[in-house]
């Protein structure tokens, strides 16, 4: 069995499987089974599987078949050009989360000290403790298996970061921070049955779905970061779909400069507020 033969056979299985992108996930997949990246299917067509390779490949299809996500079976995804560790009971981290990064760079540049709430893998965590010049970096997560994993990656990325493990802002010393930023789990309860099955059946509903209509942690953060951010300090969030009015709405009174931005394709994808000198 040769690479050329691998992909077209992994192709056919996954289109007939309702796979999306069923070349390039058989890419993944064979090169995952090589322990090769996928330059070397190209320049290696006529590479003939061992029997161990072909085992392997054989297995990651069935998995992927079967609604696993990828990323859980290679164990690995990409986040602002760094390879992250990734395993079921933990959040995939999506390239619209990079747009928080961003902004917290443009925002507050000069932030010392930064708390990435509902830290997941630690994508954001560790992202901002290698891109901005903060001297503290703090990741809390309610899940010990997330923690357990943004560990792993601040070790194998060489980015120092604080791990708490607790519910949203509860331990944190008033104006303790220059910048929050999170991705706080923003699916309403309601939306389960419509989710793709790779995100219902295997990613954690701790990190999807954030109440009866998907706004309460934004409402608890909106509340409460004004007590630990520092004067002048910002909150950024990650925005659900459709979502953006309602959560502008639970800013005022402690709160100005609020600003949203869009993704790529011009939904709103971020926002942004500072917290008023007290």
């Amino acid at each position: 069995m040769t690479v050329q033969t691998a992909l077209l056979q992994g192709v056919k299985l996954l289109e007939d499987a309702g796979v999306g992108v069923p070349r390039l996930t058989a890419e993944v997949l064979l090169a995952h089974a090589l322990h090769r990246d996928r330059v070397y299917l190209i320049a290696h067509s006529e590479h003939v599987l061992s029997e161990l390779e072909w085992l392997h490949y054989g297995r990651y299809l069935h998995e992927r078949m079967q609604g696993k996500p990828t990323q859980y079976i290679t164990g690995r995804q990409e986040f602002y050009g760094r390879d992250f560790r990734v395993a079921p009971g933990v959040l995939i981290p999506r390239p619209e989360t990079e747009h928080v990064v961003e902004m917290a760079l443009r925002l507050a540049p000069n932030a010392t000290r930064i708390l990435d709430v509902g830290t997941g893998s630690g994508a954001l965590a560790v992202t901002l403790r290698l891109e901005a010049a903060a001297h503290v970096v703090a990741g809390c997560d309610i899940s010990p298996a997330a923690l357990t994993m943004a560990a792993r990656n601040a070790d194998l990325l060489a980015a120092p970061v604080q791990l708490v493990c607790c519910d949203l802002l509860a331990p944190f010393a008033a104006a303790s921070m220059d910048l929050i930023v999170s991705n706080p789990p923003y699916v309403p309860e309601s939306d389960a049955p419509g989710l793709q099955r790779e995100v219902r059946d295997w990613e954690p509903h701790v990190a999807l779905f954030g109440g009866a209509t998907g706004l309460e942690i934004y409402e608890r953060l909106a509340r409460d970061a004004p007590r630990v951010l520092r004067p002048g300090g910002w909150l950024i969030v990650e925005l659900g779909f459709n979502t953006a009015e309602r959560v502008a709405a639970m800013f005022s009174g402690a709160w100005h400069n609020v600003e949203i931005a869009p993704d790529l394709a011009g939904i709103p994808r971020v926002l942004a507020a500072q917290c008023s000198s007290r």
